[in-house]
């Protein structure tokens, strides 16, 4: 099976909106200082942009879950595959995510996290899909909402193939 990719969010647009995601939070701390979390693997490039861009004191730590394997869909099973270096007790959290599709894994890993003790607990994403909402996950920061497409670019994947893209494109399957 082959794919072809199709431009959904050009570079200049993803970059226009992480800009004034970055704003938005550095006007939300003020005074103070932020701890991101990234969830890797697809989550690091938006997290490297999005940190560029915040002008309050910016601390970083990375998580690894998985729920999808190789396929295009959640399994909803999920794991915690590689956990933080170091804890988040009393800092002002934000989850830094590529994209939040069913809410499985993003609910799952906020009440883990929340359990931890943070002084407070956000969730930002550079894409959202709420019409594959299974289970109800508030997201505080969000750059794009999207139609119901598979995408990959900035981050995202399929079979580990198109993270470099420098836009987000969708998937068409031949």
């Amino acid at each position: 099976m082959a794919e072809q990719i199709k431009v959904l969010l050009t570079e200049e647009e993803v970059d226009k909106r992480i800009r004034e995601i970055g704003e938005q939070i550095s006007r939300d701390y003020e005074g103070r200082s932020v701890h991101l979390i990234c969830v890797l693997k697809g989550g690091s490039f938006f997290m490297c942009e999005l940190a560029k861009r915040i002008s309050v004191p910016v601390s970083l730590d990375f998580m690894s879950v998985s729920s999808y394997g190789s396929d295009t869909k959640s399994s909803g099973i999920v794991k915690i595959v590689k956990d933080l270096d170091e804890s988040i007790k009393g800092k002002d959290v934000i989850v830094v995510e590529d994209i939040v599709d069913s809410g499985r894994t993003l609910s799952y890993l906020l009440e883990t996290l929340g359990a931890r003790e943070p002084k407070s607990l956000r969730l930002c994403t550079l894409l959202d899909k709420p019409d594959r909402r299974v289970v109800n996950v508030k997201v505080d920061y969000t750059c794009f909402n999207i139609p119901d497409k598979f995408v990959v670019g900035y981050g995202l994947d399929y079979n580990q193939k198109y993270r470099n893209l420098a836009y987000i494109g969708a998937v068409e399957f031949n």
